[in-house]
């Protein structure tokens, strides 16, 4: 057989073949006189038994190992088995977050159980509960996630109050207005916020990037009252 025929027989492509060629998966049989390569049977089926592990998902470094050792074939199979089931839990939990996206529908670019929690009305600010929600679901690990929903959740109705008169700052309120704001909020967020943990861990590359946020998407006013309020609670006595 040439290499197109054995190629053909064998269900792959000629470039294939030379690739197994070249990393020394498969003998290169000698040329003929007129600079062909002509293939045998074993050759076939050696090709066959590659090409048969391949489809399993074993890497082509592994298999010399286990096309000639049994030993190594069992446990290589230990490990393809392994490998599956994980992929098929990531998958079946995709397949869960895609459900739960469709049922709900909340943006596919935000983790679900965070999607509920975003509040204005107005286009802009809900563009910046989003990206908050976001970034600060990334920044977190399982445990702060895990944290801050049940923040989320035990706050959403007492805070509501307190965002509206937030997120209706004009350019220029009066100072009263915005220092009993400041007051209102930490005297909320601080029993709410002492407790936690996680959430306090986050570093200061990440309250830095918060607060690029806000300042690119709040009023100068709105970014004014976040950080006093930020300022406020990290005193002694804060969270």
């Amino acid at each position: 057989m040439l290499s197109g025929e054995l190629a053909e027989v064998a269900g792959v492509t000629v470039r294939t073949l030379r690739h197994y060629h070249q990393i020394g998966l498969l003998p290169e049989p000698p040329r003929s006189a007129g600079g062909y390569r002509h293939y045998d049977v074993g050759h076939l089926v050696r090709l066959l038994r590659i090409t048969r592990l391949t489809a399993l998902g074993v890497p082509l470094s592994e298999i010399p190992a286990v096309l000639d050792d049994p030993a190594a074939a069992e446990r290589l199979l230990d490990d393809l088995d392994r490998d599956a089931a994980a992929e098929i839990e990531r998958l079946t939990a995709r397949r869960e977050n895609i459900a739960v996206l469709r049922r709900t529908g909340s943006p596919p670019d935000l983790p679900p159980d965070l999607a509920a929690f975003r509040s204005s009305p107005e286009e802009s600010m809900a563009r910046y509960e989003h990206e908050q929600l976001l970034l600060v679901a990334h920044l977190l690990d399982e445990a702060g996630h895990a944290e801050l929903i049940t923040l989320l959740t035990a706050g959403t109705s007492a805070v509501a109050p307190l965002t509206a008169r937030f997120y209706a700052l004009d350019a220029d309120p009066p100072e009263d207005e915005v220092a009993q704001l400041v007051d209102d909020l930490v005297a909320l967020l601080g029993p709410m916020t002492a407790g936690l943990t996680e959430l306090a861990r986050l570093d200061g590359r990440a309250a830095a990037l918060l607060d690029e946020l806000s300042e690119q998407n709040l009023r100068p006013v709105q970014h004014r009252v976040l950080r006093r309020v930020g300022q406020r609670l990290e005193q002694p006595g804060g969270a």
